[in-house]
């Protein structure tokens, strides 16, 4: 690890590149002069374990260079992602090493998501109103408008409308009602004699009233010590929370509980035109503390991702974490240079902790927020909200 110094093909436009490349190039006893604040915080034995876990993935160390997912440390053996801040002088004031051998993405030329899942909705829906309308029979019909419905109570219970274009949202509109005025044919239409369709139809409904109902009503049965306040004003969609099948973070014991939370602007839309950040009604919006207590951590340099994209780094990005004494509260990925907080601060709740940004492990703005006790995630509730908090409930604070 001692004699490689970044080439000349690693781009000026990144410190963080080169200062990088001289810590993993140096011995340990240089650690702390290239990267003093990281040695202190992480300590140097902690420090030699993942330099040394990194080897062993990557091989001796070769180069450092920047990709569209981050920083990329390559060896030998194979590649790992990498995080960096650097100060004007050099010195690495941050630093995070995925724990994880990095696999380069194929460039396959492909739709992007939201326009696949469209044409797939779009082409099941209309479909599915053509079968309501070519039914020959009056059982046969209710069997197409039960397997229907079954596609709109999961698209509306599960699929985040809210996030959804407006045309798209009208065109799933427009065909419920098409399908509903279908009702027309039956007085001319036989009774029929499909009950198989129609056990079908009605097995498929109620299985997904099931699935949206159990996801929606869902508790973890460990709820917060005591209501927390309602850390955002305005109107917000809750796009993560819930039940596994309505909430990616169930999957992590701590995150359990999380919701995210994405800003709805004047007509109900959570993005105007165009793709920069300003366009997301969340952007820049205020966050205030849910609760008494100590900051425990924070976090304020780490930059906005560009929308749609995720590049390698903290996963709560700029961020407050909270001790009230019984639990921990935790909100991310919030707007670099917003947060008036530092690790150390008492605070109380309503005071402002910072604005909604882009930061760490996001594709667009918007406020995570959990709570967690001994590494187990809680149960949200806020004062002056009822009900349960799942994907698809609208919070007007």
């Amino acid at each position: 690890m001692r004699g490689l110094t970044p080439g000349p093909q690693l781009p000026p436009r990144l410190p963080e590149v080169q200062a990088l490349s001289r810590f993993l190039a140096a011995k340990p006893e240089e650690w702390p002069g290239l990267a003093p604040r990281v040695t202190d915080e992480i300590g140097a034995d902690a420090l030699r374990r993942i330099v040394h876990a990194t080897i062993a993935r990557t091989g001796e160390f070769v180069t450092v260079t920047d990709s569209p997912d981050g920083l990329i440390v390559s060896g030998a053996k194979g590649q790992v992602r990498a995080w960096a801040q650097a100060a004007p002088d050099g010195e690495i004031t941050a630093l995070r090493i995925e724990g994880a051998r990095y696999r380069p993405p194929r460039h396959r030329r492909r739709l992007p998501a939201p326009v696949t899942w469209a044409t797939y909705l779009i082409l099941v829906t209309l479909w599915n109103v053509l079968t309501v309308w070519t039914a020959s029979d009056r059982i046969a019909w209710l069997g197409n408008m039960a397997t229907l419905a079954a596609i709109y109570v999961i698209v509306e219970g599960c699929g985040a409308p809210a996030q959804q274009p407006r045309p798209l949202r009208r065109t799933v509109e427009a065909g419920a009602v098409a399908a509903l005025a279908s009702v027309w044919r039956l007085p001319g239409l036989p009774a029929g004699h499909g009950a198989l369709r129609l056990a079908v139809g009605i097995a498929l409904l109620a299985g997904a009233v099931w699935l949206v109902a159990a996801a929606r009503l869902h508790r973890w049965r460990a709820p917060v010590s005591r209501p927390l306040l309602f850390p955002l004003e305005g109107t917000w969609y809750v796009v993560q929370g819930g039940g596994r099948v309505l909430n990616h973070h169930a999957h992590v014991p701590e995150q359990r509980g999380a919701l995210d939370l994405v800003g709805l602007g004047r007509h109900g839309t959570r993005v105007r035109p165009g793709r920069d950040l300003t366009a997301y009604a969340a952007y820049g919006r205020p966050v205030r503390s849910p609760c008494d207590g100590r900051v425990i951590s924070a976090a304020d340099t780490v930059q906005d991702q560009k929308p749609g994209e995720i590049r390698y780094q903290p996963p709560y990005g700029n961020h407050v974490f909270i001790d009230t004494g019984r639990e921990i509260v935790k909100l991310a990925h919030l707007r670099p240079g917003s947060v008036t907080v530092a690790k150390g601060d008492m605070v109380g709740a309503g005071q402002l902790l910072g604005e909604v940004g882009n930061t760490g492990n996001t594709t667009e703005p918007h406020l995570h927020i959990h709570a967690e006790r001994d590494g187990v995630g809680l149960d949200l509730e806020f004062t002056g909200l009822s009900g349960r908090l799942h994907r698809g409930r609208k919070i007007r604070a």
